[in-house]
């Protein structure tokens, strides 16, 4: 049943590339035609997946199955006679959900009336699977959310989950058919930086340390290091034995013919040597705690590691993006990032994912057209490649999902800045509109709740709020001629709030140099160079892409929108 499998079809043109051996036609060949398989009808085919749904009938003289494969929303149905599945083990082998099979048959009209133009006759069962549906995990039946994430190895067979990877598939290619016709290169920045772009401080650390620790603490486990009040007597019988070398030395100079004292004076400093040697091995000793040496100030001594350095695992590629648009104009990244944040909300994930363009002669106006522009060219894109994933999405998820992609696909995006949001913000609490931060005034950073108001019920579209004060964002935001604010923008849309942040960056050097002793930081030499040598205007924005996809989906939680999620006591999968 696993072997190589010959075949000998009407036609190749329908195979898929490379499951030549199997000759299988992909579900979606068919169902997505526009005629609906139609011209394939009388045409022998094999179909490979799993089953979605199996019953059998005429008093067990024939079965269907819905096979799924994942290459779209819907399954084919598939008609197996007894006599086709008596070769198997019959027909009860084959109708339990989450059986593999791949199935030939003759592509055949199915009745007037049906929802789908075509069915499959089964003629041969080429491979069988087995699933048995007593300890099956993926029942039929709707099973919720939390337990999918428990099943992270099977969720993808699922109705849901599998909408959820088309969309987030069809979002990654259009988000790389974006930059790429608009002229921006691909640049792969690193995972492990030495650097922390966004100054949180929540970063994952990457060390081989640990991995010579137990090694250590054992040896420590056998030799105990020396405490405090042990190395203070050690320095004590130092200090007091260089006193004695002193006078053993005096007392031998004022009578160099008495070799005694000459003699003396040798064995004093040998033992003087030889008390500094136990001192420094001593206090080499004291350095290790718990396997880990230490530095005299007690922080870890990382010139052992393997960098060299402290090193985590990145919170964002902006710094490296940043570096590159300072020389080839137009960048972008599209890679995972992390963030060591023990947070356990519906937002959060230790690891997602960034798209990070870099954009050099742009300003702040320059910057927010081209958010826009993507994130509608995004939605566009969705509502052409994967309407069946968006159908049932609003069926089972969010009824408002088709709706609000096509709203936004078409809707120039609002812009408001800063100032004008708290007014408005301000203004609804005067008429009585509850938050939870009721407490709205210029300075704040905006809350999702704020976030949302502005876009769902103010401006009822994506909007773009710019200049914000620079207290609540980054150094490296250029500063406006206020003096107050910096050119800063946050896209913010319905379902989600901000979804895009962004800024022109400060490129004026001694003014970056001003701000960052305002905010006590300090950056790497070569992010100064950039201004130093040819210093450009540019800017740039982050969009969290399972952001992007709990927007077009509705989906609530940020675990249900990647495929194995990473929040703090998970690692799972």
């Amino acid at each position: 049943m696993h072997g190589c499998i010959q075949t000998n079809l009407n036609s190749s043109s329908h195979i898929a590339p490379y499951s030549a051996t199997y000759g299988r036609t992909p579900v979606k060949t068919l169902l997505l035609a526009a005629d609906g398989g139609k011209s394939l009808v009388g045409t022998t085919l094999r179909i490979g997946g799993w089953v979605k749904t199996g019953r059998e009938a005429g008093a067990g003289a024939f079965a269907f199955l819905e096979i799924n494969d994942g290459s779209c929303f819907d399954s084919l149905q598939v008609m197996v006679t007894k006599e086709v599945g008596e070769a198997v083990g019959g027909l009860k082998k084959l109708v339990p959900t989450g059986t593999c099979v791949l199935i030939e048959g003759l592509l055949a009209d199915t009745p007037e009336g049906t929802k789908q133009a075509v069915e499959l006759k089964a003629t041969a069962v080429l491979h069988l699977g087995p699933c048995e549906a007593a300890v099956y995990p993926m029942a039929k039946k709707k099973q919720s959310m939390e337990f999918l994430r428990e099943k992270a190895h099977l969720r993808s067979r699922t109705n849901t989950i599998g909408a959820v990877a088309r969309i987030r598939n069809a979002l990654s290619f259009a988000t790389h058919s974006f930059f790429q016709e608009n002229g921006f290169l691909y640049v792969h920045t690193p995972i492990i930086t030495a650097s922390d772009c966004e100054g949180a401080g929540e970063m994952f650390q990457v060390t081989t340390l640990l991995a010579k620790k137990e090694g250590k603490e054992q040896q420590q486990e056998q030799q105990q290091p020396p405490s405090a009040e042990q190395l203070q007597q050690l320095r004590e019988q130092v200090s007091a034995q260089g006193g004695a070398v002193k006078d053993a030395k005096a007392a031998a100079a004022a009578d160099k013919a008495d070799a005694g004292l000459a003699a003396a004076s040798k064995a004093a400093v040998e033992q003087l040597l030889a008390l500094k040697k136990q001192l420094a091995e001593a206090e080499e000793a004291a350095l290790w705690v718990g396997g880990i040496k230490r530095i005299p100030g007690g922080e870890v001594d990382y010139s052992t590691d393997f960098f060299g350095r402290p090193a985590f695992l990145t919170v964002s590629g902006q710094l490296q993006g940043e570096y590159y648009a300072c020389g080839l104009s137009s960048v972008y990244t599209f890679g995972p990032t992390f963030r060591a944040e023990n947070s356990h909300t519906s937002r959060h994930l230790a690891e997602f994912w960034m798209i990070e363009p870099e954009i050099a002669f742009c300003n702040l106006e320059d910057d927010m057209r081209c958010a826009e522009d993507y994130v509608r060219y995004c939605c566009r894109f969705v509502l052409e490649r994967c309407m069946p994933d968006l159908q049932f999405i609003a069926k089972m998820i969010d009824p408002k999902a088709i709706e609000r992609l096509q709203h936004v696909a078409n809707s120039n995006f609002a812009r408001c800045s800063y100032t004008e949001g708290i007014e408005l913000l301000q203004k609804a609490v005067v008429e009585g509109r509850k938050f939870e931060d009721m407490d709205v005034h210029w300075g704040i950073d905006l809350a999702t709740e704020h976030e949302r108001y502005l876009a769902e019920e103010v401006f009822k579209q994506p909007v773009i709020v710019y200049n914000y004060p620079k207290d609540i964002k980054a150094f490296y935001m250029r500063l406006n001629d206020d003096g107050k604010t910096v050119a800063a923008m946050d896209v913010l849309v319905p379902k989600v709030g901000e979804l895009i942040g962004g800024s022109q960056r400060e490129d004026r050097v001694e003014v970056l140099e001003s701000r960052m002793a305002e905010m006590g930081v300090s950056v790497d030499e070569a992010y100064m160079d950039l201004r130093r040598f040819g210093s450009v205007p540019h800017s740039g924005f982050g969009l969290g892409f399972e952001r992007l996809i709990m927007f077009a989906t509705g989906i609530d939680n940020i675990r249900d929108v990647i495929p194995f999620p990473r929040w703090p006591g998970n690692v799972a999968f």
